[in-house]
């Protein structure tokens, strides 16, 4: 343990608690640990509102640079402030047992004010003032920007009736202002209260002297709160809040909330699933927003409204945006809407010689379903590398997969064991594998695994082109939007059903996502 570890942290009196409370931990372990402070863009630009400097992770930069400069070994910060994409080298180290996740006014006077119509707020959230103006519409928000100490000055020199701050950053200061109210129902920002700690992906030394400061607990419900928001494509500039819970009962419960800049508009979700079965909680919560009109809502909170090029019909995550050329602009959403069903266990707990699922839908069905360790499938036919993936790492080895389902099928009718499959599939599905099999004598037991939904939206003149990743993306398109775009087709099958309505249809050669992009980005290029 000779090797010196080396803390980054911005100068301000809160991140430099923080960066200690580290120090100590690491110390107690036996390590060698010095601090090094430096400014952020954040600290040093105070006469505009976060939302407006339109940097993300503007307190994290600086010392991403001086750790990728190796001037630093690992830099601890307010997880609330840490982008939900990491840069390319830097990986989550740790994060330290949550502290209080409230947000609490510090009012002056009295609390009078919330029961009356005038009333003036200071903060630099655009989260905390949305939420205030959808409870207190009559009220006045202005912009309060600086550290804690600088805050809460502010305050006492203003004619303000009041500020909000976390409670956890005025606790770890020691600054107990005399009049403060707990905001409890207030959604705080996603992982507000928590601190994390990142470092090099190569130094092995370091991530493994900080997993031992790893909370588990608070590790799986701050991811599922910034996974909501990695979704949602928010930051500083969009009013989202997310909250998760473990009660005692190991119940994991995660609450979203997005909201206009004005508060007039408020969508919220909340979802609870046994531990072990919380993943698709974000998913699930973000999903709720979206099939409400949260794609909507979220463009005219964060202003984008520029004109859009490339439409998907289904949510890209952001590496898969930035897969795109920069001189096209992107939109995406989900055109089809999918919800798992409840699988009898009656079913799922009988011996199953021949399994076959097309997609990730149906996998993700089967494991809400029953614990994968219950399940008797001797073989597994799949579609899909991504379905395959799924499988060995949730349920178990793969017999055979194939890219599309007439290949499967093809080659299920020469190797199959028996003549008899049972066909996890969803309410709206291609005729092709089992038609194909039962020509074949082959008997298919279909079980609706999930339910598959379409959910249209009118795209905006300015697209030119739309991405189809299966026939009923199509055919929800067109039940509110003309033909009159350039389809881009993730295969053969979507392709022969997108040449029935559009004038022209590209082809990606490989059935994948990167590749209906790339096949974008050649088509731009040419012209």
């Amino acid at each position: 343990m000779s090797k010196v570890i080396r803390i980054g942290t911005r100068d301000s009196e809160l991140a430099l608690w923080q960066a200690n409370t580290v120090k100590n931990k690491l110390k107690a372990l036996g390590h060698k640990v010095k601090v090094i402070s430096v400014k952020s863009t954040g600290d040093l630009i105070l006469d505009k509102p976060l939302y407006e400097l339109g940097i993300t992770g503007i307190f994290t930069k600086t010392l991403d640079v001086a750790m990728l400069n190796d001037d630093i070994d690992i830099a601890v910060h307010s997880m609330k402030d840490v982008p939900t994409a990491l840069p390319k080298g830097i990986v989550q180290a740790a994060v330290l047992e949550r502290a209080n996740f409230l947000d609490i006014l510090a009012f002056k006077n009295n609390e009078e004010f919330m029961g009356e119509r005038e009333g003036i707020i200071a903060t630099g959230s655009l989260r905390r003032k949305a939420q205030w103006l959808n409870r207190y519409p009559t009220h006045t928000v202005v912009d309060l920007r600086g550290n804690v100490n600088s805050r809460y000055q502010k305050l006492e020199d203003s004619n303000w009736n009041g500020a909000i701050f976390a409670a956890a950053g005025l606790e770890r200061i020691g600054l107990e202002p005399e009049n403060t109210v707990g905001l409890t129902w207030m959604v705080p920002a996603p992982a507000q209260g928590a601190i994390m700690v990142v470092a090099k992906e190569e130094d092995e030394f370091v991530r493994e002297a900080c997993a031992e400061l790893n909370h588990k607990p608070t590790e799986i419900c701050t991811q599922l709160e910034r996974e909501f928001l990695r979704i949602l494509e928010g930051g500083c500039s969009a009013p989202i809040g997310a909250l998760a819970t473990i009660d005692k009962e190991n119940e994991v419960t995660l609450k979203g909330v997005l909201l206009t800049v004005d508060g007039k508009k408020k969508l919220e979700a909340e979802f609870t699933a046994p531990l072990g079965k919380h993943t698709y909680l974000a998913r699930d919560c973000a999903n709720s927003i979206f099939s409400r009109g949260g794609k909507l809502l979220m463009t005219s909170a964060t202003g984008t409204l520029e004109n859009t090029k490339i439409f998907s019909t289904k949510n890209l995550t952001q590496d898969q945006e930035e897969l795109f050329d920069t001189d096209i602009k992107v939109k995406s959403e989900d055109f089809i809407k999918v919800s798992p069903n409840r699988i009898s266990n009656l079913i799922l707990k009988k011996e199953i010689r021949n399994v076959v699922l097309t997609s990730q839908n149906a996998v993700e069905a089967l494991i809400k379903s029953i614990s994968p360790e219950e399940l008797k499938f001797s073989n597994i036919y799949c579609v899909g590398r991504k379905t395959k993936r799924m499988i060995k790492r949730y349920i178990g080895p793969v017999t055979h997969h194939e890219n599309d389902a007439k290949k499967l099928a093809q080659y299920m009718v020469d190797n199959l064991e028996g003549t008899e499959v049972t066909y996890f599939c969803s309410n709206l599905r291609l005729d092709d594998l089992p038609n194909i099999l039962e020509e074949n004598k082959i008997k298919v037991n279909e079980i609706e695994a999930y339910t598959t939904k379409h959910a249209p939206a009118e795209v905006e003149d300015s697209v030119e082109g739309v991405l189809f990743f299966s026939p009923s993306t199509i055919n929800s398109f067109l039940l509110k939007n003309a033909p009159n775009k350039v389809a881009y087709c993730i295969g053969e099958t979507t392709a022969a059903e997108a040449k029935k309505h559009f004038a022209t249809v590209h082809t990606a050669k490989i059935p994948t996502v990167e590749s209906v992009i790339d096949l974008v980005n050649q088509t731009y290029r040419k012209n």
